[in-house]
């Protein structure tokens, strides 16, 4: 009897090593995946922000629905491919034929979407001024010949992207766009000064179909301060 209960306890001993391991185990990889996973930034400013010319609704729909969605999306991918652990959303999607191709597209569509808005967000900003000041606005001016006939080639580029996507200010002064959540960079161009989303989950619900006029009212808000510091950090490398 007394041998049977001796077995019996190390049998109870070995089974709560087992579950210890098990637990630390689990805790380990849990803080792992956390660690390495995106989050939804924070906006710097309150989804009533921009009064008549982005309602609160749009503002609350694209933040916390939209880009949350693509948030999401693009952690349950990178669970699939852990190898992708710890590299930075700018890394992912500069690199995008490392990832195993099971995720590559989701990787391409939903890390560009966060990418791309986590940027947005920063470009926009409820103390908005007409024209930026410093070396970025004679500059604009110098290449467009003035500050309007900037504003006109950059909306007509923003009008003309067929579907959704995106029309951007680069570095060098010159206005690109990029197709659905593609990004300038995805091509090894550097990151933009500015850059305008025009999928219709941006403006539809204030808009409508019409395009040019959620041009025209994004004017009114964005952040040329923000254009200017990085206009300035690109010139300087």
């Amino acid at each position: 009897m007394d041998v049977i209960n001796k077995m019996k306890n190390i049998m109870e001993l070995i089974l709560l090593n087992v579950i210890m391991n098990l637990i630390i185990l689990t805790k380990h990889t849990t803080k792992k995946r956390i660690t390495f996973m995106f989050t939804l930034p924070d906006l710097p400013y309150g989804y009533d922000a921009f009064g008549k010319y982005i309602s609160k609704n749009i503002m609350e729909l694209h933040h916390s629905k939209h880009h949350q969605t693509y948030v999401d999306n693009v952690n349950k991918a990178l669970e699939k491919a852990p190898e992708l652990a710890g590299k930075s959303i700018e890394e992912l999607i500069t690199n995008l034929d490392e990832a195993p191709e099971s995720v590559r597209s989701i990787i391409r569509n939903h890390g560009g979407g966060h990418y791309n808005h986590s940027l947005f967000w920063q470009f926009m900003t409820p103390d908005g001024h007409g024209q930026p000041n410093g070396n970025l606005g004679p500059a604009l001016n110098e290449k467009y010949g003035d500050f309007q006939s900037f504003m006109d080639e950059f909306g007509a580029k923003a009008l003309g992207v067929f579907g959704s996507g995106w029309a951007w200010l680069m570095p060098d002064l010159s206005i690109t766009t990029t197709p659905n959540q593609d990004s300038p960079i995805m091509e090894g161009s550097p990151p933009p000064l500015l850059g305008l989303d025009v999928w219709e989950h941006a403006y539809y619900l204030d808009y409508t179909y019409k395009r040019a006029d959620y041009i025209k009212a994004w004017w009114n808000v964005v952040n040329w301060t923000e254009a200017e510091k990085r206009f300035d950090a690109a010139n300087s490398q």
